[in-house]
């Protein structure tokens, strides 16, 4: 519920005793995030090179996202666990073999220097194709809020 305070303790009266409830002080969207200026370059980068705009995101995770290995059992699905993984090496992990897969972390889940990293890739990417990128110092107040937003 978002309301002002008389709304939502006149709300809150007429609720259950027995339930917990958070409130926090409401904070409209920004029209522009560094994520969804990561998809809209990625959607610009894609029709420039005629793919898709998921195909172009997974390529700069790999190219400029956060990534790590990690062992698992040979022949385990990774599907359900990450979104984002490649088939890294067969290998063994204390005397066992293992399949070593690089998983990479969607950008929606990256800290402000991280995003700034990965911004920094896609942009210089559109840019090698001519695609009309904001500034660098609004990207970089882009990937600064990152950090800070709700």
């Amino acid at each position: 519920m978002i309301g002002k305070s008389k709304k939502i303790i006149f709300w809150l009266k007429g609720q259950d005793d027995s339930k917990k409830f958070e409130i926090k002080e409401y904070h409209p969207k920004r029209s522009i995030n560094s994520n969804s200026y990561c998809w809209e370059l990625c959607t610009k980068i894609a029709e420039k090179i005629n793919s898709s705009k998921e195909a172009v995101y997974y390529q700069m995770l790999k190219e400029y996202g956060q990534s790590m290995l990690i062992p698992v059992t040979p022949g385990t699905c990774l599907e359900g666990f990450s979104k984002y993984y490649e088939f890294y090496e067969k290998g063994k992990l204390n005397g066992k073999d293992c399949d070593w897969y690089k998983i990479y972390k969607g950008s929606s889940n990256y800290n402000s220097k991280e995003m700034w990293l990965f911004l920094e890739g896609i942009v210089y990417e559109a840019k090698e194709l001519d695609i009309p990128t904001l500034e660098d110092y609004k990207i970089e107040k882009l990937a600064e809020e990152w950090g800070n937003e709700v």
